[in-house]
């Protein structure tokens, strides 16, 4: 809106000569401003003017050498007085400069400006005290002792005896790894643990950490049916393995559920059943008891009625009982002697028998340590419990007939390389079965209302 007196036509007839400034208001005062302060100067008094000609100065500075009004007409103008045609020919010869190296030649006809610094010597008059007093030494004839060094060192015989390098045809060969290594002949005669404290020679490496956790290979190959373009039989018999993985896993998750699930209205306990469940094995007891109590008060009645021969205890043995015993007891050793004998003659005649026997046994020990030596490297083979966690497969990467691409530009990925790593670590022993720490809160979470919301609520 315009403001209240001024007419709206003549506010807006023209605008004001400098750039950017607004259309003079008709009617206004003109605002008051000091002068005096450089925040003023920089705000209302425009300096385009002045700093136009400032640039154009330095323009002309740098591509003319200085102010082209103040040069004489001479160094501007020239006049041609040669003949076009012979200069030609006489600069037919002369190779002119190219034209890149005219374009990157400096505009500025002004000198850069010359680096004190850099024709400066770090240490200059120190270094020229000691140039001096060398050159006093030179004159009396000593030499200073780099030289003298210098010299020594030219003069003196050369004895040492060159090192013949590798590129020789006909150097002899030899095994690192041999008894007979020309390496190794420094270290003869000196003592083992010496060297090995010295670094000359490598610890041994004891056999056990060489051994490897699991033989199993650290990349597996997938099944020919995991392919992007495989043949029938090969993928049908990969789904046929993830079918019977996944039938597995739904069995054993019915029986967990009927495990664990609570019984139905008709299985459901009652009074009855539980009092019959406590009663359960007390009445057979009870009977067996009076069993076990009737029985032997029947074998008293018995025993009363029989009478039974005692033997006298310390009555002593005549002498012909003596000698009857004595002759049984020879009689049964000769028996037992004969008897040895005569099995000792009959396995003469049963080598054969023993042999086939002998040759049975040797080959049931022999298959026997074969099934050992495969049940060892079975369970070299298997993924042992390393921690309290069990192992699991992970599932078979297996795609429908439907999503099959035929095409690698085409494939879809299956899986993650990182979980496959991870899972590969797990079943070759080099890590436990781990699982994702779940997160646990350490405190309770208090909930408070603040004075904005209650009056927003309230």
């Amino acid at each position: 809106m315009a403001a209240p007196g001024v007419d709206v036509l003549h506010t807006a007839s023209f605008l004001g000569f400098e750039p950017g400034s607004l259309p003079p208001r008709v009617g206004s005062r003109r605002k008051r401003l000091n002068k005096n302060k450089k925040k003023t100067w920089k705000r209302h008094c425009p300096a385009l003017d002045v700093e136009e000609f400032l640039e154009d100065v330095r323009l002309q500075e740098r591509t003319a050498g200085g102010l082209v009004a103040e040069k004489p007409d001479d160094n501007l103008f020239f006049v041609d007085t040669g003949n076009e045609e012979k200069d030609l020919k006489l600069n037919k010869g002369k190779k002119k400069p190219l034209r890149i190296d005219l374009i990157l030649q400096p505009d500025s006809k002004i000198l850069p400006p010359k680096d004190v610094l850099a024709h400066q010597v770090p240490n200059a008059k120190k270094l020229k005290r000691q140039k001096e007093f060398q050159e006093r030494l030179e004159k009396r004839g000593i030499l200073p002792r780099r030289q003298r060094l210098l010299q020594a060192k030219l003069h003196r015989p050369f004895t040492k005896s060159r090192i013949p390098t590798n590129n020789q045809p006909d150097r002899d060969f030899y095994d690192i790894w041999g008894e007979a290594n020309p390496l190794d002949s420094s270290l003869a005669g000196k003592d083992s643990w010496f060297l090995e404290q010295t670094k000359k020679r490598a610890v041994k490496r004891p056999g056990r950490l060489n051994l490897k956790p699991s033989p199993l290979p650290a990349v597996e190959v997938i099944a020919s049916g995991g392919s992007y373009n495989p043949t029938f039989q090969s993928h049908q018999a990969l789904l046929l393995q993830a079918h019977e993985a996944e039938l597995k896993r739904l069995k054993q998750e019915e029986r967990l559920e009927r495990q664990l699930s609570f019984p139905t209205v008709d299985k459901a306990p009652t009074e009855e059943s539980a009092f019959q469940e406590l009663c359960q094995g007390l009445l057979e007891e009870s009977e067996e008891e009076e069993d076990k109590t009737e029985g032997p008060e029947e074998n008293q009645v018995e025993m009363e009625g029989t009478a039974v021969p005692q033997t006298a205890a310390g009555e002593k043995k005549t002498e012909r009982q003596r000698k009857r015993e004595k002759e049984t007891r020879v009689l049964a050793v000769k028996l037992q002697a004969e008897k040895t004998v005569k099995q000792k003659q009959q396995e003469l005649f049963q080598l054969r028998s023993i042999k086939t026997k002998v040759k049975h046994r040797e080959e049931e020990l022999s298959q026997r340590k074969v099934k050992r030596a495969e049940k060892r490297k079975a369970q070299a083979a298997r993924t042992r419990r390393l921690g309290k966690l069990k192992y699991e497969a992970p599932d078979t990467e297996v795609q429908l007939s439907q999503e099959l691409a035929g095409s690698l530009r085409t494939l879809k990925p299956e899986g993650s390389i990182l979980k496959d790593r991870f899972k590969s670590f797990q079943k070759r022993n080099l890590i436990e079965p781990r699982e994702r720490a779940k997160f646990k809160r350490k405190y309770k979470l208090k909930y408070t209302e603040k004075r904005a919301f209650r009056e927003v609520t309230v």
